[in-house]
């Protein structure tokens, strides 16, 4: 009898199709067992790549199924704290993609959700899995740089699709959701720091989303310059200036399909680089959740980490509404 944890996905995404599907068929520890979906034809993409995976027809069947024991809900951000209550309260451990919720307030139903049922519980926030975030918080929290006076942020892509449901507002799209948790959440990964205030927010709305966000935050030490756009042409860095060093991440976010992960650090006249060619975020992340739920190990990203986010993103807001 396998000690996998046995896993089903709630929706036939194509980004649950074409990456966490994939990632937590290959992941050690862990076993792809069962597609909720109305579609026969989507839920066929998913047997391609795991033959003999269960396609259950409802979300409801799959919480019902005793053969499942963890949850990976893809859905349309709308619904992601509703499923994530209901998939607690059908005693299944709960992976959520990003962004958990639209207000940090909604985070502490399933934090008190978690704590009531003893299970795990937790945001897809991939990225910080990647040991170049590991590596990069090392080298910030260690002083290698300097004091850290400005970080400096940029994450872009062109999608000016009405019926994508990143530009739905019905469907809680927008560029902060999608793109800006991972702005927010890096920058509070690698620091451990939380903003004093928000100094500065322009958001330009389109079809009632966000589609482009500007904004500036005073943390403790050091100001933060960032902006996130479904209207620009494809780009993300990440920029950690101190005083006596800069560290610069070519591939932030998307490691692999932007480009290849790098890290180079410049201290004076001496530059290093560190390189992760061929490393799956997605997977990393399929067996650290795994890892705590099997053996308890602790959690990079537990949901106090991802409410800290959502808190973040909703001051932003809050400063370019003026309040």
């Amino acid at each position: 009898m396998t000690d996998s944890v046995r896993w089903g996905i709630l929706g036939a995404s194509d980004f649950a199709r074409g990456a966490m599907g994939p990632a937590i068929h290959g992941a050690r520890g862990a076993e792809l067992v069962a597609i909720a979906s109305s579609s026969a034809e989507k839920a066929a993409g998913f047997a391609a790549f795991a033959p003999g995976i269960a396609h259950l027809p409802s979300y409801e069947a799959l919480l019902a199924s005793d053969a499942v024991e963890a949850v990976y809900i893809p859905l349309p951000n709308h619904l992601h704290v509703e499923w994530a209550e209901r998939a607690l309260r059908a005693g299944k451990h709960v992976l959520v993609e990003k962004p958990l919720a639209q207000r940090a307030e909604e985070i502490d139903r399933l934090i008190g959700l978690r704590d009531e049922t003893g299970l795990f519980a937790a945001e897809g926030f991939m990225v910080v899995h990647h040991p170049q975030w590991t590596k990069a918080r090392e080298i910030v929290a260690g002083g290698m740089l300097g004091e850290l006076r400005q970080i400096t942020a940029a994450f872009s892509f062109n999608n000016p699709d009405p019926a994508n449901i990143r530009n739905r507002a019905d469907a809680a799209g927008g560029a902060m959701g999608d793109i800006g948790v991972y702005v927010v959440g890096g920058l509070r990964f690698a620091t451990g720091a939380e903003p004093d205030r928000i100094l500065h927010a322009e958001v330009r709305r389109e079809g009632g989303i966000d589609a482009t966000v500007h904004f500036a935050a005073a943390f403790p030490g050091f100001r933060a310059d960032a902006y996130v756009s479904m209207r620009m042409a494809m780009r993300q860095e990440m920029v950690f200036h101190g005083a006596e060093g800069t560290l610069r991440l070519t591939a932030p976010f998307n490691a692999g399909s932007y480009g290849e992960a790098q890290l180079h650090m410049e201290i004076g006249q001496e530059v290093t680089t560190w390189r992760w060619p061929g490393v799956n975020q997605y997977v990393l992340q399929v067996e650290a959740a795994c890892k705590a739920i099997r053996e308890g190990a602790s959690y990079v990203c537990p949901l106090e980490f991802s409410r800290g986010s959502q808190a973040m993103i909703d001051a932003v807001f809050a400063a370019a509404e003026g309040k």
